[in-house]
């Protein structure tokens, strides 16, 4: 990629305003662990929203979405059901609330509300192995990502090759940018984290607008039906995905299959249950829990959520849309030509063919900026599960906060180690981002639904289901890596759902004091009556959570409105007029809905 002195003092000068904003603000974070993993909770929520926000503008991600949206068109817009993209809704909608009126740190933590006794101290423990296992998950991930990218955009080659070792130039990038991530996170914690993620979304905001004026000014929709097979425009499907690239990059109708998501009516099924599970499951032990977690109220969390749908969906999909359109008018005969294309480089590849100076330097180091702000929320979110749960409340008690903080930063050191070692070995983009979304949280999903709905639910059946989950998530990896992930979602979710019936049938009920207090500040809808009559027994005047149909009509309302966000810049994009006009209602229509059905009541139940 040619860079010009322009591009180069962009890059550098925003890499200076990142690493200096992080390192200044690090001051305000280092005092104790609530300071230095939550912020003190003094975060203001839409602050929380744009980071959240930005942390999903990662490079891999938008990597990945990209050689989607190239390969599958519009129907590219219901893949990342898989992950699921609406889990953000349900959090929206009423999860936020449940889980913020916790005030605990961590997902661990927050378990030993629900569950008591042995069974309560398993659940911690099983939770604290999925963060961390989740975390190496993403570092690999990340370090896969951001190697690539900077490999494809620089113009040196950084590997090293002799008779003793071979690292390749894509590791050595990334070894870098994430040695530099690791520095500002672990010296600033929650609050270097905010901040250098709100820089980056204002930056990548900027060069998404930028980048879609090029687009929609040097493409048309004429150009683009040419460079397409049939269908390609269309958002529904059939059967069976019917794209056929014969004709013009016929090394897609591999990709295809070897994605596999040829068979896109069975796949969008699988997409349905998962998703529905996985989301009412509630966000995994992460930097969404985290930052949930971080919110002054549950309202806040609420809202948080929804603002980072509002400003998220929009500007990744104008990037997104543009890149992918001018790869597909002008790359084309480029990529047909090269047989073992790698399509996950298209969005360096597009980058380097399209912007001009300047606007290719902020958006390069925005782009990086933005993986290291991932980054750096994953890094920061795990550590905290190993020094609050496990040493501060377990196997090391009585130290000062400052020494807990400092076990924090090792943690944080440790696990970005072993990520990255996981990320040299890693095959692409695609098989780390579906083995995390259909294998991994498959194993989560049963125990985590189950704790919400129904009260004879016990911590020895949440141990029990979360390790059937991993163990068979694990074993999926290692003996059935030529498996589809998503369609071995159901087999995880069902070994999970036994190990959570035999855990909780063969023990005892959870104290039933705990359960009270879990229900009277949750107020969950589920299966708690013998807990309604207990509570009540106390406070005759508790009236239950009634709003199990006001909810899911919301989450129905929500997870249309979130589509419609993400499918307009696309249509804008290809300039498709009709549909266009159509989704800019649609998102009109929900967010008038929404306001009064969602918000509205919301707000008066926290008045």
């Amino acid at each position: 990629m040619h860079l010009n002195g322009l591009d180069y003092a962009i890059i550098v000068s925003y890499f200076i305003l990142v690493l200096g904003v992080g390192l200044w603000i690090s001051r305000l974070a280092r005092s104790n662990l609530d300071q230095y993993f939550l912020g003190g909770n003094k975060i203001k929520w839409y602050f929380l929203g744009l980071s959240n926000a930005s942390g999903m503008f990662d490079i891999s991600g938008v990597m990945w979405t990209v050689t989607l949206l190239f390969v599958y068109g519009l129907k590219s817009a219901w893949i990342p059901w898989l992950w699921p993209v609406w889990n953000q809704v349900f959090v929206m909608i009423f999860l936020g609330v449940w889980i913020r009126r916790s005030n605990v740190m961590t997902g661990a933590s927050w378990i030993l509300t629900r569950f008591s006794g042995r069974g309560g101290f398993l659940s911690k423990n099983i939770i604290i192995v999925f963060a961390v296992i989740g975390a190496i998950g993403f570092i690999a991930y990340f370090f896969e990502g951001i190697g690539k990218f900077c490999a494809a955009i620089l113009p040196w080659d950084l590997g090293v090759q002799n008779q003793y070792i071979t690292i390749s130039s894509e590791n050595i990038y990334a070894l870098i940018i994430v040695g530099i991530t690791t520095l500002y996170t672990l010296r600033g914690g929650m609050i270097s984290v905010i901040a250098t993620e709100v820089l980056q979304y204002i930056i990548m905001t900027i060069s998404s607008i930028a980048i879609a004026l090029i687009a929609f000014n040097t493409v048309s929709y004429e150009e683009i039906k040419q460079g397409v097979p049939q269908g390609w425009d269309e958002l529904f499907f059939g059967w069976k995905m019917d794209l056929d690239w014969s004709g013009i990059l016929p090394q897609l109708n591999e990709k295809i299959t070897s994605d596999g998501f040829e068979w896109i009516g069975a796949l969008f099924m699988m997409m349905l249950f998962k998703g529905f599970f996985s989301s009412l499951a509630g966000p995994v032990p992460g930097y969404d829990m985290q930052r949930l977690l971080s919110t002054k109220t549950p309202f806040e969390a609420a809202k948080m959520s929804g603002f980072t749908i509002a400003v998220l969906f929009s500007p990744r999909y104008l990037m997104i849309a543009a890149f992918a359109v001018l790869a597909i008018v002008f790359l084309t005969p480029e990529l047909a030509s090269n047989p073992q294309i790698d399509f996950e480089t298209i969005l360096p590849t597009a980058i380097a063919t399209f912007l001009p100076a300047g606007l290719k330097g902020l958006l390069l180091a925005g782009l990086m900026a933005a993986f290291m702000g991932t980054f750096a929320a994953v890094i920061n979110a795990a550590p905290a599960y190993i020094a609050n749960d496990l040493l501060k409340n377990s196997l090391l008690p009585g130290k000062t906060e400052k020494t807990y903080v400092r076990y924090g930063y090792l943690s944080s050191f440790l696990l970005v180690l072993i990520g990255v070692f996981f990320g040299f070995f890693a095959t692409s983009l695609n098989a780390i981002t579906l083995w995390i979304t259909a294998s991994l949280y498959g194993g989560y999903t049963a125990a985590n639904v189950l704790k919400w709905v129904w009260w004879r639910f016990n911590g020895y059946g949440y141990f029990w289901g979360m390790l059937a989950g991993l163990v068979a998530s694990t074993a999926k990896l290692i003996f059935f890596g030529h498996w589809i992930d998503i369609y071995f979602f159901p087999i995880i979710f069902a070994f999970s759902i036994l190990g959570c019936l035999l855990g909780s049938y063969l023990s005892p009920p959870d104290n039933i004091e705990v359960l009270k207090s879990f229900y009277k500040k949750v107020t969950p809808w589920g299966f708690w009556k013998p807990v309604l009559v207990e509570v009540q027994k106390d406070d005759p005047t508790f009236l239950p959570n009634r709003m199990f149909g006001r909810d899911m009509f919301n989450v129905v309302i929500g997870i249309v409105w979130q589509m419609a966000l993400v499918v307009w810049p696309i249509f804008l994009m290809i300039k498709k007029w009709d549909a266009l006009a159509l989704s800019l209602v649609v998102v009109a229509v929900t967010s008038m809905v929404l306001k009064y059905f969602w918000y509205d009541t919301l707000k008066k139940e926290e008045i």
